[in-house]
């Protein structure tokens, strides 16, 4: 009888906490999402993440809050969202930059582990530019320039261990191809050496670059990335030259760790019917960025798969962070 009694309570303890989280769960959300992002506001993945939030309230029924928490390539506002509580209301804008971290700096966690795939969201295709006197204006030339000219040119990134300068890397390994890398502090700087010639090779923003290369001042060479981006419909792709090959940063949102199911579901769809919004695909042209869509279930393995390759290409060309 004891025994009966003790199953009782042990049912009715495990029920009284079920009821509040079912509770919480099927009325969710009730009130503002923070959605954090690991970068300064004005750059390029805040706003993105703002063009996300400020369509997701019409869906959810509540305002989504971007927040910036900005160091350590997006891993302090990464940390800080794997350590919230699993309960949707605080969750990350996350990038390519989390899958490559790990590999080139001390990281307080590892994102496959403690943060929940949500949806990818956008893509934002790299441009590879070059001083308007490079004899090269494709992928093929760019490719056979540098192929019988080893050491001779040196190409730009915004730093080491960026999406732009292992996806140089990448394309010197497929090829054969030796190239000087010089790392800048951020396109701002990049572009204007192109230009002057200072450095005759640079990977760059869509954004950065096109403007550039439209009035003239530089050549926009290949996308680095096969999707077609508004705006550059004249730009080649480096998979013109190289097929299959396809770098650019991704866009997803994460949660942690642990947030039920039912949740993130929930944001996974809303974020579905925002990036099929009709205007989107303008807005986020105007950033340099695509709508790409990827559901919960597709994103944890499509983010294992990227941060493998990341890992290949690091360990293959010997890339430290020192």
């Amino acid at each position: 009888m004891k025994a009966f009694f003790s199953r009782r309570a042990v049912l009715a303890a495990a029920l009284a906490v079920a009821a509040p989280l079912a509770f919480a769960q099927g009325d969710y959300p009730n009130k503002p999402i923070r959605l954090l992002v690991g970068y300064n506001a004005g750059g390029g993945v805040d706003a993105l993440a703002r063009l996300l939030a400020a369509r997701l309230p019409a869906i959810l029924g509540q305002q989504v809050v971007v927040e910036n928490r900005a160091g350590a390539t997006g891993m302090i506002a990464a940390d800080y969202v794997a350590r919230a509580a699993p309960d949707g209301y605080t969750i990350l804008m996350g990038e390519s930059g989390l899958l490559i971290a790990p590999y080139l700096q001390k990281s307080p966690i590892d994102p496959l582990k403690a943060l929940a795939p949500v949806a990818g969201v956008f893509v934002a295709p790299l441009l590879i530019v070059a001083n308007n006197n490079l004899p090269a204006t494709n992928p093929k030339e760019l490719i056979a320039l540098l192929k019988k000219n080893p050491g001779k040119y040196a190409y730009a990134t915004s730093g080491v261990g960026t999406v732009h300068h292992l996806g140089f890397e990448m394309m010197k390994a497929r090829t054969g191809t030796f190239v000087v890398h010089v790392p800048y502090r951020g396109a701002s700087q990049i572009i204007p050496d192109v230009i002057s010639g200072q450095v005759p090779i640079g990977v760059v923003s869509a954004a950065a670059g096109l403007a550039q290369a439209n009035g003239g001042k530089l050549r926009a060479i290949a996308l680095m990335s096969s999707g077609k981006l508004q705006g550059a419909e004249n730009v080649p792709a480096m998979s013109d030259a190289l097929p299959g090959f396809d770098v650019a940063p991704r866009l997803f949102v994460l949660a942690p760790a642990g947030t039920p199911a039912p949740i993130v579901q929930k944001l996974d769809d809303a974020i579905r019917q925002v990036v099929a919004s009709p205007d989107l695909e303008r807005n986020a042209a105007q950033q340099g960025a695509i709508p790409a869509y990827v559901s919960s279930a597709q994103l944890g393995p499509a983010m294992k798969r990227e941060s493998a390759e990341w890992e290949k290409i690091i360990k293959a060309q010997k890339i430290s962070a020192q």
